[in-house]
């Protein structure tokens, strides 16, 4: 790839990290620590990029802005017109609608798993590893054992849905579930 080009993926990267700190500047994540809610974001976006074989540039970008539409107010005509309608539908693709109940948001992650694209499923696979691996290291301080397995059990039903997971990802995603069942005593 001439450097032009990898100018160019890298400047279109940090510009959607850059919005994505700005949209989600004052939340933070829910874990006792507390930490910048953008940590996600980064953590999810990293993930999606060292289990790509290829460069998928868009793909990284969605990563950085999954939660925009859901948790930001953002829209996905805001999104396509920042950073092109693919990383706009990628976007639209993982987010659930908050108009809805949590507990049929969370039924509806698991009917649709196998119906989003694979593309999606990476981003969708990378959030979950993230997710999982806060609760193991800074878990909400209202969580109990039970609270924290239920959430393993429903991530795992979604991850199992999915019907060409990234291998990476699916393995990161198993040893982050086996370090629950091996911790446990510690959570």
């Amino acid at each position: 790839m001439p450097d032009s080009d990898l100018i160019g993926h890298v400047q279109a990267i940090l510009s959607a990290a850059r919005f994505a700190a700005e949209k989600h500047a004052s939340q933070r994540r829910k874990g006792k620590a507390a930490e910048p809610y953008v940590n996600h974001l980064i953590e999810v976006a990293h993930l999606v990029s060292t289990a790509l074989k290829e460069l998928d540039t868009n793909l990284v970008i969605a990563a950085l802005l999954h939660d925009c539409i859901e948790d930001a107010g953002v829209t996905a005509g805001e999104l396509a017109r920042l950073f092109g309608p693919d990383v706009a539908d990628l976007v639209a693709e993982v987010s659930d609608d908050k108009s809805l109940p949590k507990q049929e948001r969370k039924r509806l992650q698991v009917e649709n798993a196998p119906k989003i694209s694979m593309r999606a499923q990476t981003i969708k696979l990378a959030d979950k590893i993230s997710n999982l691996r806060s609760i193991l290291s800074s878990p909400p301080t209202d969580w109990d054992f039970e609270r924290k397995k239920e959430y393993f059990a429903w991530a795992k039903r979604v991850v199992d849905g999915f019907k060409a997971p990234n291998p990476v990802l699916k393995a990161e995603f198993e040893s982050t579930l086996a370090s629950f069942h091996t911790d446990r005593a510690e959570i």
